[in-house]
């Protein structure tokens, strides 16, 4: 038994001295790498893409990328602003893209006068594109490129 306490008060002796290496005055190593007390410059935002040129899908039932701007777009209990393009009744004089009939029917599959509750928050499926260069290296392939590899 002494010898186990023995051990641990050792180990966590050494995790005491390995934590103070870290610690050097009032800067403390980070994944932001910039000391706590202090706030670095905030990297730069990217652009949206926003030429309403849809992009092809990467796979199938992707859900489609929003080709423009959203900002400032209001889509909360009181209004989504997306429905004043894209609702059945507004695509001829807007010329947008109609949302899919399936938003329109609820879990059971019965279809419903209005858009679903459950589709009602457009973001949490549809995204802008932007520039963004991407953080990690990907040897993604889309399907289509992989069925003409298989011809």
């Amino acid at each position: 038994m002494i010898r186990l306490f023995a051990v641990l008060l050792l180990f966590f002796t050494g995790l005491v001295i390995a934590a103070t290496e870290v610690i050097k005055g009032d800067e403390l190593a980070t994944t932001r790498q910039y000391p706590l007390n202090g706030e670095p410059e905030p990297p730069q935002m990217n652009k949206t893409i926003n030429n309403d040129r849809i992009p092809k899908r990467s796979y199938p039932m992707q859900p489609p990328l929003i080709p423009h701007k959203i900002d400032n777009y209001q889509v909360d209990l009181n209004a989504n602003k997306c429905m004043a393009c894209h609702a059945r009744s507004r695509v001829e004089d807007t010329q947008a893209r109609m949302i899919s009939v399936t938003h329109y029917m609820d879990r059971d599959g019965n279809f419903l006068a209005e858009l679903s509750p459950r589709r009602y928050f457009c973001e949490q499926c549809h995204v802008v594109q932007t520039d963004a260069k991407p953080l990690v290296g990907t040897s993604f392939t889309d399907l289509d490129t992989l069925l003409d590899q298989e011809k």
